[in-house]
């Protein structure tokens, strides 16, 4: 090759494509390590020397696989890894369940940065478009000591890559359209490393209508989304570099109509009949009450300085305004009024100091300070759900880790004192305010030993202690919740969860042909708060609703997890997942409820590397089986939980040369044989059933 700049595209069956940008003006010899993106195994990504960044299980999604799903949001993105699952309002509306944990229990990081919105409702789908990222990480472990919140152990990462330094504009440009509610998006990256900066924009439109179950439409699950995210880096000296990032994420989404009742016999009618109401075999884009529109704005500024070539300083900033309004069906005149109205501004910021010695020792360090505004726009006319707030958190952690020989360990902990200011509106009258102070101190602790007797099995073993304060629905909820479409009740008297977690995982091939992981897990949590459906239902002015009420019991969840793949041959594999999950109510001696149910999938793939001007084209049949979560009485619940169902799918893809371009298209099938089902998870499942049979095109453009 002579001398020059060269784009290089590295590209293998079954592997992720690497892309290299190669100033030539020497000899040059490179070595280069594909990783398979179907793997089952832990995936770390570290700059410098290759070594584990930490002894809990991890799983991750990659950009080639966040583009093939972009009709997805991210809790349902999330959902396709082993050991996590998806709590639905409907067909719009999700969130990520880990271990059987979610909501305010499981912390989500956006750009490094603790989410900050309205985590508190099972209908408030966290507010991050991720195509935005790279990767997304799954940590399924026993703590987080590096991240302020209030997290039992998990950890979601959704991770934008830094702007590669390229002098050239790079991109990538794609669109998809969806058969079930004709819904479209496009996408679009561009970013360029200039001398002086560098820069990346991405841009993201999606538009839905009606979904449809197999046998009738879901009126009123429309969802339109906008969003953009600009990404500018610059690097002040060899040893000092800074970043400024900022996103905007714009939804709105229809509520389905037939899960607002008006009076007491005919919600008692809804929650039996097999069809709901208000259904009409009629498609249509509109979105009319009751529905949600959110708005969530984000900046980020971060500095960081090396002190030397093993330690730095890094200082981060993370302010965000979240903006939520919900929309119920009213009277007129009140119908364009919306009956919850919530602006949320915080505040982040953190210092944080690492240091590596010689002998693969890390030491980490960090003080951080989180500050929430929380008001009711007084617009609605309605006593507010979530009363207003503000919240101040202090933290600080510290974390040890080493490796040597065969082995690796880490310890630390974490320390936060949370001060809350409330005031709430009574629900007697007169009409007057009550205010409250509540005063936390969270602790948590961890400590990981990890061992590799060989190069092709790992052991890890994890333990970890943590606390978790009531959040603010657990305490001060009154009244209803209109996205899902019940009335809930918190409870000040609530006190700290007392979590206590161990992993246990071995992951490891055999002859490079049998790939395999297994995790098993068990949380015990002191004072676990659920939200416990009553059996009553109530008439308001606003309809007729199921009442919910916060309370607590000494919980027990475990399960396992097991991923595995064989390579029948070199372009053929099959591959399969299982998650058993199972949580006991201790001082009610029977189950609890809302915990994932059983499930178990598989995967059977080809793979062609050529085939005249396509490469690597994927063949793939998938098929899921979601067991029927037997274990909850039918005294715990308004309705039984439904029965098991299967779910059969299907992916054709491949890749193409446009001039030096690369072209991946792919259509997509899911629940392909219309099957009518309700998941357990799903609570618009005691009016309807689950989506019906989906097919999806799409195409991305490299450039």
């Amino acid at each position: 090759m002579c001398p020059g700049e060269y784009h290089l595209n590295i590209s293998h069956i079954g592997c992720e494509t690497q892309r290299l940008f190669l100033n030539l003006r020497r000899d040059t010899t490179l070595f280069l390590t594909l990783d398979h993106y179907s793997h089952v195994l832990e995936n770390v990504t570290v700059s410098g020397e290759n070594s584990n960044t930490t002894q809990q299980p991890v799983d991750v999604i990659n950009e080639k696989l966040i583009a093939e799903n972009a009709n997805l949001d991210l809790s349902n993105m999330l959902g396709k890894l082993t050991g996590v699952s998806v709590l639905r309002t409907g067909t719009s509306i999700s969130r990520p369940v880990v271990h059987g944990l979610y909501g305010n229990r499981l912390l989500i990081l956006n750009n490094g940065l603790p989410q900050a919105g309205q985590q508190w409702g099972n209908d408030h789908s966290p507010e991050i478009d991720p195509l935005v990222a790279n990767k997304i990480t799954v940590i399924k472990g026993t703590s987080s000591l590096e991240y302020a919140g209030s997290s039992l152990g998990s950890v979601v990462m959704v991770e934008p890559e830094r702007i590669r330094k390229e002098p050239h504009l790079h991109g990538r440009a794609s669109y998809f359209f969806e058969t079930n509610g004709l819904g479209h998006g496009t996408n679009i990256k561009l970013q360029r490393h200039t001398d002086k900066i560098g820069w990346k924009i991405n841009a993201t439109l999606k538009a839905s209508g009606d979904k449809r179950a197999a046998d009738y439409y879901l009126n009123n699950t429309g969802s339109r989304e906008a969003n953009l995210a600009v990404q500018l880096e610059k690097s002040f000296t060899d040893d000092w570099m800074g970043s400024v990032y900022f996103s905007s994420f714009n939804t709105k989404i229809g509520v389905l109509r037939g899960s607002h009742i008006g009076n007491l016999t005919d919600l008692e009618s809804a929650l039996n009949q097999d069809r709901p109401f208000y259904t009409e075999e009629k498609f249509s884009y509109e979105i009319d009450a009751p529905s949600q529109t959110v708005n969530h704005q984000l900046l980020k500024l971060q500095s960081k300085h090396f002190i030397s070539d093993n330690q730095w300083v890094e200082f981060t900033y993370g302010g965000q305004l979240n903006r939520r309004k919900e929309f119920d069906v009213r009277r007129q005149g009140f119908a364009d009024k919306p009956a919850l109205s919530l602006l949320q501004f915080s505040h982040f910021i953190s210092i944080k100091h690492q240091w590596e010695s010689a002998n693969k020792l890390t030491l980490k360090s960090a003080l951080q300070s989180n500050s929430i505004f929380n008001t009711n726009n007084p617009e609605t006319d309605v006593l507010p759900l979530i009363p207003d707030y503000f919240s101040f958190e202090n933290g600080a952690f510290v974390s040890l880790s080493k490796t040597w020989d065969h082995w690796s360990g880490e310890i630390g902990g974490r320390y936060d004192f949370i001060t809350r200011n409330v005031a709430t509106i009574s629900s007697t009258v007169p009409r007057e305010i009550i205010r409250y102070e509540d005063n936390f101190h969270n602790y948590s602790f961890l400590a990981g030993l990890g061992f590799s007797p060989n190069e092709t099995i790992r052991f890890s073993l994890n333990t970890g202690y943590a606390t978790r304060n009531p959040a603010i629905n657990e305490l001060y909820s009154s009244g209803l919740h209109q996205g899902v479409s019940g009335i809930e009740q918190g409870d000040v008297n609530l006190q700290k969860e007392k979590s206590l977690k161990t992993t246990l995982a071995v992951d490891g091939r055999i002859k490079d042909k049998f790939f395999f992981e297994i995790l098993g897990y068990t949380q015990s949590i002191k004072d676990y708060i659920f939200l416990n459906p009553t059996g009553e239902v109530a008439l308001t002015i606003r309809g007729a609703f199921p009442v919910f009420q916060y309370e607590q019991t000494n919980a027990l969840i475990s399960g396992t997890d097991i991923s595995a793949r064989y390579e029948i041959t070199k372009k053929t594999s099959i591959s399969g997942k299982y998650s058993f999950i199972k949580g006991l109510d201790l001082t009610n001696d029977q189950s609890l409820i809302f915990i994932p149910s059983n499930n178990i999938s598989g995967t059977l793939s080809h793979n062609i590397p050529k085939w005249g001007k396509l490469n690597n084209i994927e063949i793939a049949l998938n098929h899921q089986y979601v067991f029927e979560q037997k274990n909850i009485l039918i005294e715990q619940d308004f309705i039984p939980a439904p029965p098991g169902y299967h779910l059969t799918g299907f992916k054709l893809g491949a890749e193409t040369m446009i001039k030096n371009n690369r072209l991946n298209i792919y259509i997509k099938g899911d629940n392909i044989f219309n099957v009518s089902y309700r998941d357990y998870l799903d609570r618009q499942r005691y009016f309807a059933d689950g989506m019906g049979i989906n097919i999806m095109l799409g195409a991305a453009l490299r450039f």
